[in-house]
């Protein structure tokens, strides 16, 4: 392992609270695997911040009649807070705006503009608002969807159909600032010449060197990382757009850049620097030896939407800039819903980080009960699903049920037999020792493969084998029989000893639960390093509590939920579930598209509707919300372009059966020809699923 470690989590926007699902997917699995290494004794830096630029910040103050300033820092107090309370442990929550970002970033631009051949300048038209007096961001830009006619397309995309598009070709645009017709003025931007760096990248990211030299083995980071990047380069990279016409954002430093500021896309990574840089101030600390030392390492803890960021457009700003380490991983989680649904703040479907702290006020450690549920079901490689009966299930029979009833058993024992001392041991301690020693080794070789559900359920497994053995010994039957009886003494040693490492193991996934058990055995606080003691003294049979060594009295660790004399976590849970049952019975009566008017049977037999598999899929060239199908309908294959990108990824539909309208007048959509319409089901949160015959039906039926 590395002596020096800089990890990063994804800043959020600070134009909104963080909920369930951001919690889940690049902070929770941060903050496990920095305290993991802290416990090692690693030199380690973790560093985040809020995202406080760009079109978001200002179409939320526009919303709420304030300024971009206010909206955030009302969002990064509430989000740095919600963080603090529920333990996750960043070295620095740094903020976008601050004059060190801004002198950071703008140096990037000059450096990479001085080094010529990185950027190209570009003049082209794009809309203004006459009555404002300013460019508009194509987030500012609604008009008519060229695809499919909806009304509400934004200047980027179409949110009705998921087509990739451009302020210009949109049919009756308007600006949302005035509402008026906007018109075209000719300005320049400069890009980024992504697209020299192809080469490179695609050996960093398939090969894992860099210079001709191994980097990191490619074959630890997840599949779906390594096949979106790959996927994207596969379709060509592009030069990028590094500058924007607004005013709000990082001043562009050049000549003839007025009224311009940086992409919020190049000036939000280096936000990663500039926070270091900041922690560094304050610590007394060289920037320098974290970010541009061949001994340190840097890890990016990020949700699948921002791969291509932290996999091909960082890494290629960095490496063009020079001097700067480039990722070893880049562990992406995937996405969490909630109750089967993906979050909605307008419809109230979800929760909030800070208001879970508020519902949850009166829970006892509520803190480490969301942490564990989110991690028993973390998204690591598929997206997954936040239940409350999981929630409920996870804190009664593996938090209460395995690992408190575990401790109290052990350490009520302890002080009866033994009058609160750890006994001395009969045995060899090495051979006692031997399978919680095992268990402990898997859970650090799960830490390290980032496999933080797996790890969590190794500690699990770890307080499972304590209790097991405890059933199996029954040291209340042999002191009832002859209490100087010396296996009691090698049972509760032993039990003294994985209680004393659960305390350690359990630190970086339930840190609030750690210090508890840490007094139970009179243990102080935990320091960094602790863990590698621990391990080695496992190693050489070295006992973690020396005989003679006193220890607590019993503590409640976990109150359960469901408790015949007290029904009070009950209630906080069934409040949350008559929440969402109120929202599903109001979308009952919600309006639904209202059915088209009537046709003739004729008409519907014009359709001829077949059966299909698809074959292939690869993305669209320069559309990110368009897919290129293969589908084979039995007689023939056919090429059907689908906007279905933003909610499937080509690598996972090979095989997926459909039905596809085969004799749709065929249409060119960016330059290759549709040969027909896969159909697809749609639901009022705009999720797509296929239409599709039972398993086995086969290819070229007829749909009737």
């Amino acid at each position: 392992m590395s002596k020096r470690y800089i990890v990063t989590s994804a800043l959020p926007y600070a134009n909104g609270a963080l909920h369930l699902g951001h919690l889940a997917g690049a902070y929770l699995p941060a903050d496990i695997y920095v305290r993991y290494l802290r416990l090692l004794g690693k030199d380690v830096v973790w560093v985040c911040g809020s995202d406080e630029h760009g079109a978001a910040i200002t179409i939320r103050a526009k919303k709420e009649g304030i300024s971009p300033q206010e909206i955030i820092d009302k969002y990064h107090t509430l989000n740095k807070q919600t963080f603090q309370q529920l333990g996750v442990s960043f070295d620095i929550y740094h903020r976008t705006s601050a004059p060190i970002h801004h002198e950071t970033a703008q140096d990037f631009f000059t450096t990479l503009h001085a080094k010529g051949g990185e950027f190209e300048e570009r003049e082209q038209e794009q809309y203004y608002d006459e009555a404002y007096d300013q460019f508009l961001a194509d987030r500012y830009i609604t008009g008519n969807c060229p695809k499919c006619g909806h009304d509400a397309a934004f200047g980027d995309q179409c949110e009705n159909c998921g087509s990739d598009l451009s302020p210009t070709e949109l049919i009756n645009p308007k600006s949302t600032l005035s509402g008026n017709a906007p018109t075209l003025r000719k300005t320049t931007h400069w890009y980024f010449k992504l697209d020299k760096h192809e080469d490179w990248l695609r050996e960093w990211i398939d090969q894992g060197t860099l210079n001709g030299q191994p980097h990191h083995d490619p074959k630890t980071w997840k599949r779906h990382v390594v096949g979106q990047c790959l996927s994207w380069l596969d379709s060509g990279l592009q030069p990028r757009a590094i500058t924007r016409d607004l005013d709000w954002g990082i001043p562009v430093p050049a000549k003839n850049a007025e009224g311009k500021v940086l992409y919020v896309w190049f000036d939000a990574p280096i936000g990663y620097i500039s926070a270091t840089r900041e922690w560094a101030r304050q610590n007394g600390k060289n920037w320098e030896d974290y970010w541009k030392s061949e001994d340190s390492e840097l890890v990016h803890f990020i949700g699948k939407d921002n791969i291509v960021f932290h996999c091909i457009v960082f890494p290629a700003m960095l490496k063009a800039y020079g001097g700067y380490n480039l990722p070893v991983n880049v562990p992406a989680n995937q996405f969490l819903n909630f109750e089967g649904k993906k979050f909605s703040k307008s419809r109230g479907w979800g929760l909030e980080q800070h208001q879970y702290l508020e519902e949850f006020k009166d829970f006892p450690n509520k803190e480490d009960a969301l942490r564990y549920a989110l991690i028993r079901n973390m998204p690591e490689n598929r997206d997954a699903d936040f239940k409350w009966d999981e929630f409920v299930e996870f804190h009664d029979k593996e938090l209460a049920d395995n690992l408190g009833n575990f401790v109290n058993r052990v350490i009520v024992l302890s002080n009866k037999y033994f009058e609160g001392k750890v006994p001395a041991p009969n045995g060899n301690t090495a051979e006692m020792l031997a399978p919680a020693h095992k268990i402990a080794t898997q859970v650090v070789q799960e830490l390290n493969r980032y496999s933080f559900r797996t790890a969590a359920q190794g500690v699990m497994e770890l307080s499972d084998w304590g209790n097991a053995y405890l059933q199996e010994s029954a040291p209340w039957a042999l002191y009832k029989a002859n209490p100087e009886d010396p296996a009691i003494r090698d049972i509760m040693f032993t039990g003294l000893q994985v209680v004393a490492l659960l305390s350690i193991l359990t630190a970086p996934f339930i840190p609030f639960t750690s210090p508890k058990l840490r007094r139970l055995v009179g243990l102080p606080e935990l320091e960094n390093g602790d863990l590698a003691i621990a391990l080695q003294q496992l190693e050489n049979g070295t006992p973690l509590l020396p005989a003679g060594h006193a220890i607590g009295q019993p503590e409640l660790l976990f109150a359960k939920i469901h408790d015949r004399k007290d029904d009070s976590r009950l209630q906080i849970i069934n409040r949350q579930k008559a929440k969402l049952e109120a929202i599903e019975e109001a979308d009952k009566g919600s309006e639904r598209e209202p059915v088209k008017p009537n046709i003739e049977f004729d008409d519907f037999t014009k359709l001829d509707l077949r059966t299909g598999t698809i074959t292939a899929a690869e993305p669209m060239p320069k559309a990110n919300k368009l897919l290129k199908l293969t589908v084979d309908i039995g007689s023939e294959t056919r090429t059907v372009v689908s906007g279905i990108a933003k909610f499937f990824k080509p690598e996972d539909l090979p095989g997926q059966t459909v039905v596809l309208v085969a004799n749709l007048a065929p249409r060119k959509l960016r330059g290759v020809e549709s040969q027909g319409m896969v159909l697809m089901a749609e639901n009022n949160e705009g999720q797509l699923a296929f239409v599709q015959p039972q398993e086995g039906f086969g290819n070229g039926w007829v749909v009737r």
